[in-house]
């Protein structure tokens, strides 16, 4: 694989053991989520960034000054030079094993045994969600590869470094939407057969686009003092116009995870592949169509193409085979609003920190207003 692949073997070795011992800790983690234990969910997966970074940083920066200051002894036994990639594999390798070793327990609390029946149940249910994951990740990774592929090879490279740099102000977006998926997605399961359960998801897709026009919003206004603390090089800055589309793109992500409840508490995760290998087919077709005309702002637009069409159909197909009571007008709302404040602060008023401050603050009020009487009525339930 190595010879066929041009990668240093050891990059491959480290790699496996990385993948087989996060998957060993997937089930473990599905039994928090199932059994609706977010908060040790969280420690521990907040135990493993941790951990990683914390041997990133003794490997990267500490133990080369060690070795400086010592003419032998044990650092010196474990120090290798110019290895500065092994180390950030083998400091994932480190974190992902002791995020097993201390999951291992509830492998021994379990009653093994196999039944047919439910296996086929879950290989029906399965493969088209690992479809989909394929999907999902080309949507992902794609637009990298082709932008390297399709432009010219003298501004390739810098292109798409500063394409993926402001790809990085988009992680909010992201990793809010894959914060409330963790914790929402076993909720879903789990009241999936209570008494009107569409009526809870519905409100629960509500409170997700809120939080996230706030996010939209939120970044787009405050986009220039982020931009300066998490894009150190100013050449990056050149690629901001990227940041709303993609953001907006991954909003629409978000709200596709929301919708795609109908699918998976009917068994039907057929539709989820196909909705997914769709999305993929319009990334594939936008950026090999506008790669080189428009260079990485093709691949943005591809993005919210993408996630956007995936998040239209499956509201379209959820309607037919699982209504759920969605509030269109205050979803529509609250929507078309932070898209109107993000183009002006963005678009109209070039950035400016002052407008867009006071549209954010405008728009805060506004939920308030809106939302403050319910807001206060679900923290009140959980303070008793």
């Amino acid at each position: 694989l190595s010879e066929v692949t041009d990668i240093n073997p050891d990059y491959l070795k480290f790699t496996t053991y990385i993948l087989v011992l996060d998957a060993l800790v997937i089930i473990p983690f599905a039994l928090l989520r199932a059994n609706e234990k977010p908060m040790r969910y969280a420690v521990l997966k907040t135990i493993n960034v941790a951990i990683n970074l914390g041997f990133n940083v003794f490997f990267l920066l500490v133990l080369p000054n060690l070795v400086q200051e010592a003419d032998s002894g044990f650092f010196h036994s474990i120090y290798r030079p110019n290895w500065e990639i092994h180390y950030v594999l083998l400091s994932n390798v480190i974190a992902s094993g002791i995020t097993l070793l201390i999951l291992l327990p509830s492998y021994f609390k379990a009653n093994y045994t196999f039944d047919a029946a439910l296996w086929k149940r879950m290989m029906k249910y399965a493969g088209p969600v690992m479809i989909a994951g394929v999907a999902f990740t080309i949507n992902e990774v794609l637009d990298k590869i082709l932008l390297t592929q399709l432009l010219p090879s003298d501004i390739a490279e810098a292109e798409v470094g500063k394409y993926g740099a402001c790809y990085k102000l988009a992680l909010f977006m992201t990793l809010f939407g894959t914060a409330f998926r963790m914790g929402v997605e076993p909720f879903f399961f789990s009241h999936a057969k209570s008494e009107k359960p569409q009526k809870t998801y519905a409100q629960i897709t509500n409170y997700f686009v809120i939080l996230g026009s706030i996010i939209l919003l939120g970044v787009i206004a405050l986009i220039d003092p982020l931009g300066k603390l998490l894009l150190h090089n100013p050449v990056y800055w050149e690629a901001l116009d990227v940041v709303p589309i993609i953001l907006l793109g991954s909003f629409c992500l978000g709200i596709y995870h929301n919708l795609s409840v109908w699918y998976k508490v009917t068994d039907q995760t057929k539709f989820g592949a196909y909705i997914s290998s769709i999305g993929a087919l319009i990334t594939l077709i936008i950026n090999i169509g506008f790669i080189s005309k428009i260079g990485y702002m093709a691949s943005a637009l591809a993005t919210l193409a993408a996630y956007g069409s995936m998040m239209l159909i499956s509201y379209y197909f959820g309607r037919k085979y699982y209504p759920v009571p969605y509030n269109m007008r205050k979803i529509t709302f609250y929507l078309s609003v932070s898209l109107v404040f993000s183009i002006l602060s963005f678009y109209v008023f070039n950035r400016n920190l002052i407008a867009g401050s006071i549209l954010l603050l405008v728009f805060l009020g506004l939920v308030y207003k809106m939302e403050g009487e319910n807001l206060r009525s679900i923290f009140l339930k959980r303070g008793n």
